[in-house]
């Protein structure tokens, strides 16, 4: 089972992994960027979400295992790795299992600690849209408002909705596993998991998902560890302050090349 990707570019590779519920379309714009400055782009849809194959299994164990032979079938070395959120933590997992691999790794707004679940609301918005019934993407913006009141967070997970055929949609992320599953995505990176290559923490300054007591832990995980945070952002720093963030990754790979 192969991961489904999008590839963009020449150079030095870049993978990009999305975070929970996301998919690689949501950075294509910012990897044309990344592109343009000198870097294949590597956007992974990781399972169970976007094009790739779904699975029963879903914990940070096998998103690193996809991950590496994603890299093999692809003869990806030298890596530059950013994931954010959920990613972030796969991106973590990996680099620290295969520090060979990765010269540089970028963490979007997740610390290596463990969350408690907190998608309980959204995740029953998703499973409450019914699509023998619900026909556009407006009636499930309308349903799911119920559940999700803030509407940049309703676009990024409507953004799973697809014509499974005319007059059929669906969602492209496997619900019924991610729901089952879903305390695994706040699990803490392996006490004794280490990474000592250059490493960044992005986080933005609306977010509380990497809080300052979180430093010590971060840096006991990834020594060289600098943690940089993007101003006008919340957890979507990403999509919400494109512009800085852009600027702060293209900084630190190119001082640290």
């Amino acid at each position: 089972m192969k991961l489904h990707s999008q590839i963009i570019g020449q150079g030095q590779p870049f993978i990009i992994l999305h975070g929970f519920l996301g998919m690689s379309d949501n950075w294509k714009t910012l990897a044309k960027k990344f592109s343009e400055a000198g870097f294949q782009m590597h956007l992974v849809d990781q399972r169970n979400h976007g094009r790739s194959f779904h699975a029963d299994t879903f914990n940070y164990d096998v998103l690193s295992d996809d991950l590496k032979q994603y890299c093999d079938e692809h003869d990806l070395k030298d890596i530059v790795l950013l994931g954010h959120s959920m990613g972030g933590k796969t991106a973590m997992l990996f680099a620290t299992e295969y520090p060979e691999l990765v010269s540089k790794l970028l963490v979007a707004d997740i610390s290596p600690r463990f969350y408690p679940v907190h998608h309980d609301a959204i995740l029953a918005g998703l499973d409450a849209l019914d699509f023998s019934k619900i026909k556009s993407r407006g009636e499930a913006d309308t349903l799911l408002s119920q559940y999700v009141s803030e509407i940049g967070t309703r676009m990024f997970l409507l953004k799973n909705l697809y014509w499974v055929e005319k007059g059929r949609l669906g969602l492209r992320i496997n619900l019924g596993v991610l729901k089952d599953h879903v305390s695994e995505v706040g699990e803490a990176l392996p006490v004794h998991a280490k990474f000592e290559n250059p490493t960044l923490f992005l986080r933005g300054d609306k977010s509380e998902y990497v809080m300052p007591n979180d430093e010590k832990l971060i840096k006991q995980h990834f020594p060289l560890a600098e943690i940089v945070t993007i101003s006008n952002a919340g957890h979507w720093l990403h999509a919400e302050n494109p512009t800085d963030f852009y600027e702060a990754v293209i900084k630190f790979i190119t001082l640290n090349t």
